[in-house]
């Protein structure tokens, strides 16, 4: 299969997937590396489709049906309490879509999460446990943005009211 035809068809599978497609899977599928797989995503990327790159895969940029309105938070609390902060967020069902950070170097740093469930969180978690990669919050002291998907603003006004209980919002 040339090269053309394969990038089509890995932009076919994620589109249609509905949990992230992992650059391995991918790379077995089409008796490929894991290297070229990146390359043809990066690729697909450069031609303007909107595909995310998770911890768990590559997926299309999509909330539950049910979450259509998205707003940032404002977070600040220790690397330990991260687990609980995204329990917090996804036992409201709503979505985290992402983490972003302001390097001093880099500027914005944006980290794509789409979790929506305590298991969502919890492969998140181990992942980075197992790996002992810091989270992109430890580079600045714990102040972090999330974006999360909620059914409607009532409903973010709700989950930002939970988080600002527990002592995970930055105080202004």
């Amino acid at each position: 299969m040339d090269a053309r035809l394969r990038r089509k068809e890995i932009l076919t599978i994620i589109n249609a997937a509905q949990v992230p497609v992992s650059a391995s899977t991918l790379a077995k599928k089409f008796d490929i590396s894991r290297q070229v797989v990146v390359g043809d995503v990066a690729l697909l990327r450069a031609k303007g489709h909107d595909i995310i790159a998770t911890a768990r895969g590559y997926m299309m940029p999509q909330l539950r049906d049910d979450n259509h309105y998205m707003g940032k938070m404002a977070c600040c609390h220790a690397p330990q309490l991260t687990r609980d902060e995204l329990y917090a967020i996804v036992d409201l069902n709503a979505s985290v879509i992402n983490v972003i950070v302001e390097h001093e170097v880099y500027g914005e740093i944006t980290g794509q999460l789409n979790l929506k469930s305590r298991e969502d969180v919890n492969l998140f978690m181990d992942k980075v446990e197992q790996s002992e990669i810091k989270l992109l919050s430890e580079l600045t002291n714990g102040v972090h943005l999330h974006t999360i998907g909620c059914r409607d603003k009532a409903h973010f006004e709700h989950v930002y009211e939970r988080l600002k209980r527990a002592g995970y919002l930055l105080e202004e």
